[in-house]
């Protein structure tokens, strides 16, 4: 394990690690494997989708509800299937956040995606979009957390 990925969540930091040993168009592969991984809202989530948040500063349309039980949060996304590297990368908060605490979304650092070599093989708008998620979901992070005693 990295020493960087110390700080992102055992989940989450496996799949850095998958990101790191490939190469090239084997991480879009594997982007574009996480994007087709990610489910399609069931009824009741999308029955939420007027609680859902957008994401403005990101190009594509995204849109993100975030759950909270017993101290946990699972991210739930709305991306168009067009946008299979946007997806993907939800997929990939989706999957490597889930059932964590809000201290620890926050935890997770602002550029990990640079451990995964994402910086190689998207653009810079690609990048600064998924910026924007993940400064999103802590944003929403911050609001889950319990009031200070």
């Amino acid at each position: 394990m990295s020493a960087n990925t110390q700080s992102v969540p055992p989940h989450l930091a496996q799949i850095i690690e998958d990101f790191e040993i490939s190469e090239g168009r084997e991480k879009l592969e594997l982007l574009l494997e996480y994007s087709e991984r990610m489910p399609p809202l069931n009824e009741t989530q999308r029955a939420l989708l007027g609680k859902f948040e957008d994401v403005p500063e990101c190009m594509t349309p995204v849109s993100v509800f975030a759950e909270t039980e017993g101290g946990r949060m699972q991210f739930f996304f709305d991306i168009p299937e067009e946008s299979p590297t946007v997806r993907g990368f939800a997929a990939i908060l989706a999957e490597g956040l889930a059932g964590i605490s809000p201290q620890e979304v926050l935890a997770v650092p602002s550029d990990f995606y640079l451990q995964m070599g994402l910086d190689q093989v998207l653009s810079h708008q690609r990048l600064n979009g998924i910026t924007a998620i993940l400064a999103h979901i802590k944003r929403m992070a911050v609001m889950a957390m319990p009031p200070a005693e």
